[in-house]
């Protein structure tokens, strides 16, 4: 069954009720249980269980090509539930530019339970070899990245991360299994923010993990989901669950946006430099092809003059939104720098913009207007 069919259908029944087509909403927190004790339904609380969830659940499974899928509160809960299931003494090796919040779990947060990490660029299978210990237990990749979009060969460093006897798990947030299936690639898992694409409308906030095997991990994993409460909502798993029906149209049409955005931005002068994997130009331009169907819909761009510039652009925009995240139907800017704070490695004088679904060239005439509104001010005495 072909992608579109399945975002369709996957995770889909008639209610046997009413015969409703759209699912209907489970908000209950508490189910029956028969006279003998026993849950005949097979639901006994929301937190266990909940049919909304579970039906996202298996959508994204089928979607992504995996056995398991885990649905949480968030991304950030998703991937905290990840590293919880790692022993103590386990090490990780992770991109050195990775979501910056992330990296505060990681640095911040996952140490104290006794996990160590090595940040390296996850563009060179090398410098991943060389990072690699005895006691590596997960190899951890966001391709494209956030925000550089930087691209990682996810089929070698899955085969890195097996002959360690590690875990490969990819973000795959960005691309979505629309664009990139990384367990077709060798991955282990993947995790979502399904706040973002998967969602896709700017109102729901959940995250998913999918693991290629129903194995003791993943069995580790549901318990943690389970017990440790960070579980998706039923309201916002229908939410989601209704924005995936429409993934793979939406995705391509953020993608091609975003390629008309980003082709334009590479010739503009007031533009230092474009990061889109889909550019010719890109240092990852050949990976991406090869395990890329679009190239997905972020573009980042460094801005001639500096972080005053940047802030200059940002402030011009009539229709782009000045916003955090991506994944939504309008089209957002954000200085990344300053939303990552002291200690960001992200340039000074990039934005990053997340594509949305309007008219690429109403996009590309309002990023045209606030680049030259800046340069002029800028360049005026």
């Amino acid at each position: 069954m072909r992608l579109e069919t399945l975002a369709v259908h996957a995770g889909s029944r008639i209610d046997p009720a009413t015969g409703a087509v759209a699912p209907p909403l489970y908000l209950s927190t508490t189910f029956e249980r028969a006279a003998d004790g026993s849950y005949p339904r097979g639901y006994i609380y929301t937190r266990h269980s909940n049919p909304n969830r579970e039906a996202l659940e298996e959508a994204v499974a089928a979607l992504e090509g995996g056995a398991a899928a885990m649905a949480f509160a968030s991304g950030s809960a998703a991937v905290f539930a990840i590293l919880q299931a790692l022993a103590p003494g386990a090490h990780v090796v992770a991109p050195k530019e990775l979501y910056h919040g992330l990296a505060r779990l990681f640095r911040e947060i996952a140490t104290a339970w006794g996990l160590s990490f090595s940040f390296v660029d996850m563009t060179d299978p090398s410098a991943v070899a060389l990072a690699i210990r005895p006691e590596t237990r997960l190899i951890w990749v966001e391709t494209p990245s956030n925000p550089m979009l930087r691209i990682t060969d996810i089929s070698r460093i899955a085969a890195l991360a097996h002959q360690a006897g590690a875990r490969c798990i990819c973000d795959n947030t960005m691309a979505t299994p629309i664009l990139q299936r990384p367990l077709t690639l060798g991955a282990d898992g993947v995790v979502h923010s399904a706040t973002k694409y998967l969602g896709g409308h700017s109102d729901a906030m959940g995250g998913v993990v999918v693991l290629k095997e129903e194995d003791h991990f993943a069995r580790r994993l549901r318990e943690i989901q389970i017990t440790g409460g960070a579980i998706l909502s039923p309201f916002e798993s229908w939410l989601i669950l209704r924005g995936l029906r429409t993934l793979p149209y939406r995705m391509r049409v953020h993608s091609e946006n975003a390629m008309r955005v980003a082709s334009f931005l590479a010739q503009h002068p007031a533009v230092e430099t474009v990061h889109y994997p889909g550019l010719p130009t890109h240092p990852g331009h050949v990976v991406a092809a090869r395990q890329m169907d679009l190239f997905g819909g972020l573009v980042s761009f460094q801005v001639r003059g500096g972080r005053e510039a940047a802030f200059r652009v940002a402030g011009q925009v009539r229709l782009f939104i000045r916003a955090t995240s991506f994944g939504g139907p309008e089209s957002l800017i954000e200085h990344r720098a300053s939303v990552e704070g002291p200690g960001t490695a992200t340039p000074d004088n990039l934005l990053r913009l997340a594509i949305g679904l309007e008219h690429p060239d109403d996009l590309i005439e309002d990023l045209d207007q606030a680049l030259r509104a800046a340069v002029s001010d800028i360049r005026a005495p």
